[in-house]
């Protein structure tokens, strides 16, 4: 009950926008989204024992149409609970800090933000797969309209782009997910299932090919979404033309939904075709590293530099994902999200900054830590952050992830893999870079002489431009960054609580893997007319479980 509740909530407070008076909005978007978030801490309490004991835990269904086998079916994981803690964290976040920045039309502003809520939290916890691919889809209206309503100057091209983009690979992904889901049913007598688990059971022992043609329908859709290069380009123009918020969102959480597809659906489903072209996609995953990277070192404009910084670090998670072994995958969803708390909290600040000087221009203002000085506090500690310095969250999972590709090697006695130390030391530039262009930017904007925009002289001047913000950070505006400064402190220190529960479900979804490895890497056991049992050993030798491979997670 309380999973469904959390995609009630947030509706209910987007439909009592409708008739609410206007100057209510903001407060009713506040408390609806608050609530969700105390619901979501509810259900992990609920959870329990269960992280760690149990793989999935199905909280309740409602059949709806029985003769498709299509149910409203709703559970989660340790992986999934955790996206959506952050989820519903971050939304009364994101509601709080635009109460200052959005000043028109507040029901739509508002009610959309309560109606992308519902379907990011609709996609984590969805168990059928019809219902995730309509939440997956229902991401894209609201923020479609946020960008195009509440945007900048070239909003309409951004919000186009970005609809067109993600739109056209998830309808892709849809007829590679159909494909299994058919093929199950012709199986069976033409009895349909839409079960995630069912599905991914049965695409374990489909042919090599069929595979390879699923995880390239897969990687249309969730690529896309993540992006991976060379499917990036839609990101930094929507990043750079969105509201704050909406860039937070769009960077903290929307982003993840690539990489939880990504975790959900191809690692486990296609174990062959993954293994086969993993080295493909882990190269992908490095030149977008360094490609970004370097193009952050070059932009004047700091929330045009954060939008390409996403596409860099998400390079990272990617690499993580498919070096197939326990550390890479736990680094990659510690890594889904560090980068929700660090670069949401760097657009939350440019934003800030935008709002008092209508400027972004790096060359149009330095020094700012002499007006802004707790401004320039939170500035530093969130580019440390992202950098990776140790001791803090980025660092964590950067380094999970690294060690999980260096360590994907066929000789690894536990999780052999098909990447191996070169990946890991060539990603490992991009760090390099990371810290460059971020301290760079830090270097330009916060340190050095003062220097404002012009009719920015003096402590007030800000209020000549027709903001009623004062000079430097409002209480409303430090509540809205601490929770997230703590949290980026907490998981650099203490990473091991969310490490340990990550263990079972992701042991579960690499069970696969060692021994499709080693098959695959051995030509007289590749299999022949291109088709493979993964899902068990031939002669009815039982499966290999990821267990007897790994002792456990990570304990930072």
């Amino acid at each position: 009950m309380t999973a469904a509740l959390l995609l009630i909530v947030p509706l209910l407070g987007a439909a009592a926008l409708v008739v609410a008076p206007a100057r209510h909005a903001k407060w009713i978007a506040l408390v609806a989204s608050t609530i969700a978030f105390v619901l979501s801490i509810i259900m992990a309490v609920r959870f329990g024992p269960l992280w760690t004991s149990r793989e999935f835990n199905q909280i309740g269904w409602v059949g709806l149409i029985d003769a498709f086998g299509i149910r409203l079916s709703l559970g989660a994981d340790s992986v999934s609970m955790l996206l959506v803690l952050l989820t519903t964290m971050l939304m009364p976040l994101c509601i709080w800090g635009s109460f200052s920045s959005i000043t028109q039309r507040l029901r739509e502003y508002y009610g959309w933000m309560l109606v992308i809520e519902t379907a990011m939290v609709g996609v984590f916890i969805a168990r059928d797969l019809i219902f995730f691919y309509i939440c997956f889809e229902l991401t894209l209206v609201p923020m479609f309209f946020l960008i195009a309503i509440y945007g900048a100057e070239n909003r309409a091209r951004a919000a186009y782009k970005f609809f067109i983009y993600t739109f056209t690979g998830s309808l892709i992904a849809l007829a590679g997910l159909l494909y299994i889901a058919w093929q199950y049913a012709k199986s069976r007598g033409y009895h349909w299932s839409f079960d995630i688990e069912t599905l991914t059971t049965f695409a374990t022992d489909m042919s090599a090919t069929e595979q390879a043609w699923i995880l390239l329908a897969l990687l249309a859709g969730f690529a896309v979404k993540v992006p991976l290069f060379p499917l990036h380009t839609w990101l930094p123009l929507a990043h750079t033309e969105a509201p704050t918020a909406g860039s937070v969102v769009l960077a903290a959480v929307l982003l993840k939904l690539g990489t939880y597809g990504l975790y959900r659906f191809v690692i486990p489903m296609i174990p062959l075709a993954v293994v086969e072209y993993a080295p493909v996609i882990a190269v992908l995953a490095i030149i977008g590293i360094l490609y970004a990277a370097l193009i952050c070192w070059v932009q004047n404009d700091m929330k045009k530099l954060v939008a390409y910084s996403s596409v860099s670090h998400l390079g990272f998670c990617v690499l993580g994902l498919f070096a197939l072994n326990p550390l890479g995958v736990q680094g990659s969803v510690l890594y889904m999200l560090n980068h929700g708390l660090s670069t949401g909290a760097l657009f939350f600040l440019v934003g800030m900054v935008y709002e008092r000087y209508h400027t972004r221009d790096m060359d149009q203002m330095g020094g700012l830590c002499n007006r802004m000085p707790v401004w320039a506090f939170f500035m530093v500690f969130f580019v440390l952050s992202s950098v990776g310095l140790p001791g803090l969250n980025g660092f964590v999972g950067e380094f999970l992830c690294l060690i999980g590709a260096f360590t994907a090697s066929a000789d690894n006695a536990s999780y052999p893999g098909v990447l191996g130390p070169w990946y890991a030391a060539v990603a490992s530039v991009g760090m390099i870079f990371a810290a460059m262009y971020l301290l760079i930017m830090t270097g330009k904007v916060v340190w050095g002489p003062l220097k404002e925009p012009g009719g920015h002289g003096h402590a007030g001047a800000s209020r000549a431009h027709g903001s009623t913000l004062p000079a430097d950070l409002t209480l409303r505006e430090i509540g809205v960054l601490t929770p997230l400064a703590i949290l980026c402190i907490y998981i650099g220190v203490q990473p091991s609580p969310i490490t340990t529960v990550l263990g079972p479900p992701i042991d579960r979804i690499l069970g696969n893997y060692p021994e499709t490895v080693e098959r695959l890497a051995q030509p007289d056991l590749r299999p022949e007319h291109d088709v493979i049992q993964v899902s068990g050993i031939e002669q009815g030798e039982p499966a290999v479980s990821g267990h007897q491979h790994y002792s456990g997670g990570a304990d930072g």
